[in-house]
C-alpha cells in the first residue's frame, strides 16, 4: 500500500457503517457478549454493554478495520471486541485497537511522498523517504505488545477519569522495520545529547491544543530493541495504526509508540512537553500507587507495562459440565522478560497448578498458555489465572490504586457454573 489514501467522504460513510450483516444473530450477540473481558453483555447487534458502570458502546466499521467499539470518535479511540483475542496469538491487523490523541489525524497518506526527518544535535540531519528505510538499512522483525497505558481503566475502584477502556486496548503483532539505534548511527547523535524526542502528522484541532510528543532517553534509544516499523503482521501498517512508519518500542506502553512518525529530534535536555512532564505520569514510589482518593506526592512518566493475564475461551457466566474435562486457555505477557509461568485455579485461588505455556514468541510477546480441569460437583466456580515474569514480577490479589488508573493489572477471575 504505498499509496493508502481515503477521502474524508469515504472515511467518514466508512467509519458510519456497522459491516454487520456476514454476521448470523448468534454470532454477533456472542461476539458483544465477551466484548469486555469475558463480562459483557449484548444490548442490541449494533451495541455492546461492558461490566462496568457507563459501559455502553456502538460498533463501527472503519477503513481497513472489522466492527470495533468507539470509545471516542473526536480523538478516535477503538476498542477491540474480547473475543478476538482467542481467535490466535496474534491479533490480526483488522481488529488491532486504535488510540489517537488529537482530532486532526491523516486520511489520505502518499507513501512515495512520505519524508523522516533526524535532526536536532546530530553530525548529519536526515530526510528519510520510505523506499530509504526500506533499503539502506537492515531490516528487523520481532513480535511485541502494544498495550496503552490506560487499557482496562474502566475497571478501577473507585473510579477514576480517563478513557473507560476494558481489556481491549492491547494487541501482539509482528513488527517488521529498521532499529531506532541504526538510524540515529546514521545520523551521529552528538556529544551532549540526552533524549530523543518523536513526532508524527496527526495534530490538535485548535494551536492551543498541545502536540503530542514523546521522548526516550539517548542511551536506551540508542541501545533498546526500539523499531520504525513499515509492516505489520507482514503486510503494510493500517493508516489507523500509523502507516506509513512508527515508533515501536517494545516493553513499553502503547503511549510511547508514535504513529505516522516524521520528526525524530536529538536534544541535549530533558523533554518537558505535555505527554511527557504532564499527561502519563504515575505515582514515583515503589508501588507507583497511593491510597485511593489521594494525590502523590511526586510523579514520574510512565513507562513499562505491568505484567497481565487473561482466560479467553470462557466467559463470565458461562455453563460448564460435569464430569467433563474443560480446556482453559489465555495468555499473558509482561513489561519485556517475557512469561516464566501461568497458574490456574478453578476454586477462587484456594489451590494453583501450572498451566502448559505454548510457543514463545519472544520476551515482548504475549505467551499462550492452556490446562484442563473437571467439575466434581454442580455450582459455582471461581476461575483465576496469574502469571509470573523471568524477572520475578507477579500479579497481586488486589488492585494497586492510582489517580490515573494506569497499571491495572490483578488477578484475573471468570465465574462459571457446573452443571
Amino acid at each position: 500500500m504505498e499509496d493508502s489514501k481515503f477521502t474524508r467522504r469515504k472515511f467518514m460513510h466508512s467509519a458510519g457503517m456497522l459491516g454487520l450483516a456476514g454476521l448470523a444473530g448468534g454470532g454477533i450477540n456472542k461476539a458483544l457478549a465477551d466484548s469486555g473481558g469475558g463480562a459483557g453483555t449484548a444490548a442490541s447487534p449494533q451495541t455492546a454493554t461492558l461490566p462496568f458502570e457507563h459501559g455502553e458502546r456502538v460498533l463501527a466499521q472503519y477503513p481497513q478495520k472489522r466492527p470495533l467499539m468507539i470509545l471516542t470518535s473526536n480523538g478516535l479511540q477503538l476498542e477491540t471486541p474480547f473475543s478476538v483475542f482467542d481467535e490466535n496469538i496474534i491479533t490480526p491487523n483488522d481488529a488491532f485497537f486504535v488510540r489517537y490523541h488529537n482530532s486532526r489525524n491523516p486520511l489520505s497518506i502518499n507513501g512515495a511522498q512520505y519524508r523522516l526527518s533526524v535532526g536536532g544535535n546530530v553530525t548529519t540531519s536526515l530526510s528519510l523517504s520510505l523506499a530509504d528505510l526500506k533499503s539502506k538499512f537492515t531490516p528487523v522483525e520481532l513480535v511485541a505488545v502494544c498495550a496503552c497505558t490506560g487499557n482496562s481503566r474502566g475497571f478501577n475502584k473507585p473510579r477514576v477519569p480517563g478513557g473507560q477502556w476494558a481489556h481491549g486496548a492491547m494487541g501482539n503483532a509482528r513488527w517488521k522495520g529498521v532499529r531506532l539505534k541504526d538510524v540515529l548511527d546514521m545520523a551521529g547523535v552528538g556529544n551532549g545529547a540526552v533524549q530523543v524526542t518523536f513526532n508524527g502528522m496527526d495534530q490538535g484541532a485548535k494551536p492551543s491544543v498541545p502536540d503530542f510528543v514523546k521522548a526516550l532517553d539517548i542511551d536506551f534509544a540508542r541501545n533498546s530493541d526500539a523499531l520504525l516499523a513499515y509492516e505489520m503482521n507482514g503486510a503494510d501498517l493500517p493508516v489507523l495504526n500509523g502507516y506509513p512508519v512508527r515508533l515501536v518500542v517494545p516493553g513499553y506502553t502503547g503511549t510511547y509508540w508514535v504513529k505516522h512518525l516524521t520528526e525524530i529530534n536529538v536534544i541535549d535536555t530533558v523533554f518537558d512537553g505535555f505527554y511527557m512532564g504532564v499527561a502519563y505520569r504515575e505515582p514515583d514510589n515503589d508501588c507507583a500507587c497511593v491510597p485511593p482518593g489521594t494525590a502523590p506526592a511526586a510523579t514520574r512518566p510512565v513507562t513499562k507495562p505491568r505484567i497481565r493475564s487473561f482466560i479467553t475461551n470462557l466467559i463470565e457466566g458461562a455453563n460448564v459440565a460435569i464430569g467433563t474435562a474443560v480446556t482453559v486457555r489465555g495468555f499473558a505477557f509482561d513489561g519485556g522478560t517475557g512469561i516464566a509461568k501461568v497458574e490456574f485455579s478453578n476454586d477462587g485461588g484456594a489451590t494453583w497448578k501450572d498451566a502448559v505455556l505454548g510457543e514463545d514468541l519472544g520476551k515482548y510477546a504475549a505467551r499462550a498458555w492452556s490446562t484442563q480441569f473437571t467439575a466434581g460437583a454442580a455450582g459455582p466456580l471461581a476461575l483465576k489465572v496469574k502469571a509470573t515474569a523471568v524477572s520475578g514480577e507477579t500479579q497481586p490479589v488486589e488492585q494497586f490504586w492510582q489517580p490515573t488508573g494506569y497499571g491495572y493489572n490483578p488477578i484475573e477471575t471468570v465465574n462459571v457454573t457446573a452443571i
